[in-house]
């Protein structure tokens, strides 16, 4: 397991350095320092080991014990949207995979963000629900749409971000707080 995640940590960068484009699996384990054939023994493609990153990543970062519990549904995507900036590569990586996802040969990113994005709307639904129920958010709007949105909005700032470096990601992302408000 140490290995792997020493794999997985090591992976990121060299994707960050060199893009998804002609990035192989040999390629990774040259610039990690294994062999192909080691990489091979943990991940069986190249997509599967660029979906292992991107979720290695996303669970350190909820797991980082100096981030602050968020508060609602927004705080949650505001806070993860500004989390990943600060990984360098993880936008673009994230980015990639999602595109791979949708291609007709894709199964590993297909699985994971199918239930990523599966988990987090339930998840995202169940705090507007609350949210609404203690009086802190408008009551007449439905929360699985509320979700959807908020996880669209976030994904969307996020690429636009990627190509525009200077967007207020933070701020446009948190206005959902103002148009949510009863």
């Amino acid at each position: 397991m140490a290995r792997r995640r020493q794999i997985l940590d090591r992976a990121i960068e060299v994707f960050r350095e060199r893009g998804a484009d002609g990035t192989s699996l040999r390629r990774i384990a040259e610039a990690i320092g294994v062999s192909h054939a080691a990489l091979r023994h943990y991940f069986d493609s190249l997509e599967q080991l660029l979906v292992a990153v991107y979720a290695h990543a996303e669970a350190a970062r909820d797991d980082d014990p100096d981030l602050p519990e968020p508060s609602s549904a927004v705080d949650v995507m505001v806070q993860a949207a500004v989390q990943n900036l600060e990984v360098p590569g993880l936008v673009q990586l994230y980015s990639t995979l999602v595109a791979a996802s949708l291609e007709a040969r894709s199964t590993e990113a297909k699985d994971f963000f199918t239930s990523r994005f599966a988990h987090l709307r339930v998840a995202l639904e169940a705090r507007v629900r609350a949210e609404q129920e203690a009086g802190e958010l408008r009551s007449d709007v439905d929360p699985a749409q509320i979700a959807a949105l908020l996880v669209a909005a976030s994904d969307g700032l996020q690429i636009q971000w990627l190509l525009e470096p200077d967007i207020e990601l933070e701020g446009t992302l948190s206005a959902f707080r103002t148009l949510l408000r009863p």
